[in-house]
């Protein structure tokens, strides 16, 4: 299931209204965690982990509805995220000017706080044949150091961390008010796609609803972070099944082209 395209579809399912409001309409009552079987972040890490919102996003049938996706700083003044969180009222990915109002929130643990920065987006740049997009903000991040970017096959059994806004159940979903984490282990290399599966805290512990685009990273020894793939879609959360993300290094050279 594309994580953006199916909250759409849930949005439209339980609509009662032309427009629906992510913080209201699908309130989840005792929700405390996001990414399924996740665990909170602390305030001051994973600070390139950014939470994009969308509002107003056009439907084929002249209405509207918001949204949002996950990403991760890559250059100061770029997000790095899954490419169908922007489209047309068809579906279809779309390039250069956003296409509904986007904002980036990102610096901080809980969306609520005031460290950090909440940015607009201005304009998308779609990565060839793959479910990847840079999302360029209307002003550089100088303060946050930007995550950076693989330029080596990524070797199943790997362990990688992800850090997403997204939702603790497809079950009347509702995006996190606070950062969330797991672990994933790498399970396959599948052209393209690199396949992940729950590693800790759970064998369950995976991506959901809202976490398009989220970061897959090693952490280095050094205590430095380097993005192996990003989030495009998977089963309903929570399951112990292989998620799809799209790898980066492939892209190594179109970002390094694009993002500056």
């Amino acid at each position: 299931m594309n994580r953006s395209s199916g909250i759409a579809r849930l949005l439209r399912i339980c609509a009662t209204t032309a427009v629906l409001g992510l913080s209201t309409a699908l309130t989840v009552p005792g929700t405390a965690n996001a990414i399924a079987n996740g665990t909170d972040v602390g305030e001051g890490q994973y600070q390139f982990s950014t939470k994009l919102t969308m509002t107003d996003i056009p439907r084929s049938d002249g209405t509207t509805y918001d949204s949002a996706c996950s990403g991760a700083l890559i250059a100061p003044q770029w997000i790095i995220t899954a490419g169908h969180c922007f489209h047309d009222t068809a579906g279809r990915r779309v390039s250069g000017a956003v296409p509904y109002a986007t904002t980036a929130t990102l610096g901080r643990a809980d969306i609520n706080a005031t460290t950090g920065h909440v940015v607009d987006v201005v304009e998308v740049r779609q990565a060839p044949r793959q479910d990847v997009a840079l999302a360029k903000l209307a002003t550089p991040i100088t303060d946050i150091a930007p995550l950076a970017v693989s330029t080596t096959v990524p070797k199943a059994g790997t362990i990688v961390r992800m850090t997403g806004w997204g939702a603790t159940s497809s079950v009347n979903a509702t995006p996190t008010t606070h950062l969330q984490t797991g672990e994933f282990k790498i399970s396959r290399v599948a052209g393209a796609s690199v396949k992940v599966v729950g590693y800790a805290p759970a064998a369950n512990t995976s991506a959901c609803l809202w976490d398009s685009g989220a970061p897959y990273f090693v952490e280095n020894a050094n205590g430095a972070q380097t993005l192996v793939s990003v989030e495009s879609s998977g089963p309903s959360c929570p399951h112990s099944q292989e998620e799809t993300t799209e790898r980066v290094d492939w892209l190594a050279d179109w970002i390094s082209q694009n993002a500056v």
